[in-house]
């Protein structure tokens, strides 16, 4: 039964490589308009993101460990791969509330903002940082509320997982917040984007996902190995020429 979980979970992953690094470039903040990175003062090297150096910029210390624990159960180390937390998906999460990404200035924010499919676009006046910082505050205080004063953080791995479960699915209302847009439209995506996004953007460390999966990164010239059912051979490449 395990197998069979971690088979389809990877299976999930490896479909969702073909999305990930587009939606990180569509996004994302972390390039400046002259084609350089962008890095926020005080932060370490986008390419070098390690849990024991690392200070948020953004979140608060509860909420930086309300990320970590999410990350951890939204992409868990198996015995397939590394998880998320392992390969700086916090740490990205972090860096993009630091760029136009988190202030959504590049997104049309003006009224007036309706209850429809999400294929209309993005229906809100919260930015991405606010719907952080509201998010993880709404499901803190569910969980202090329902299971004894704890915090998501708190919760075992086992509760965390069917919390999420049930977060996705609308099972779960928090007080005044649609705690299920920013499950699936913010943490969701943006730990996926992190965990398969080029290395630059602050996650994928090490390329460990594109090693994962077989995956060439932005390498010129691969044609030869497309549609062949076996991993590719090389190395990746990420997008400022380092090689995995």
């Amino acid at each position: 039964m395990t197998q069979a979980k971690d088979r389809s979970r990877r299976s999930f992953l490896k479909g969702s490589i073909a999305i990930a690094p587009i939606a990180v470039v569509g996004i994302s903040g972390a390039v400046a308009s002259n084609g350089q990175r962008a890095v926020a003062p005080g932060m370490p090297p986008a390419d070098q993101p390690t849990a024991d150096n690392y200070t948020p910029g953004y979140f608060t210390p509860e909420e930086w460990v309300f990320i970590n624990a999410a990350c951890d159960v939204l992409i868990p180390r198996d015995a397939n791969g590394p998880g998320a937390t392992e390969l700086g998906v916090p740490q990205y999460i972090d860096r993009q509330m630091q760029t136009p990404y988190g202030d959504a200035s590049r997104w049309y924010m003006q009224g007036p903002f309706f209850k429809v499919e999400p294929e209309f676009g993005y229906q809100s006046k919260l930015t991405p940082k606010e719907q952080y910082r509201l998010g993880i505050r709404a499901i803190n205080g569910y969980c202090r509320k329902n299971f004894s004063g704890k915090t998501f953080a708190e919760l075992t791995h086992a509760q965390q997982t069917d919390f999420f479960k049930k977060l996705e699915k609308g099972d779960i209302k928090t007080d005044d917040f649609n705690a299920k847009t920013f499950f699936s439209s913010f943490l969701l995506k943006n730990t996926m984007e992190g965990y398969f996004g080029d290395p630059s953007y602050g996650g994928n460390k090490d390329m460990a996902s594109w090693k994962m999966i077989g995956y060439p990164g932005v390498r010129a010239d691969y044609l030869e190995f497309v549609g062949e059912a076996k991993p590719y051979p090389y190395a990746p490449v990420s997008l400022y020429g380092k090689r995995g």
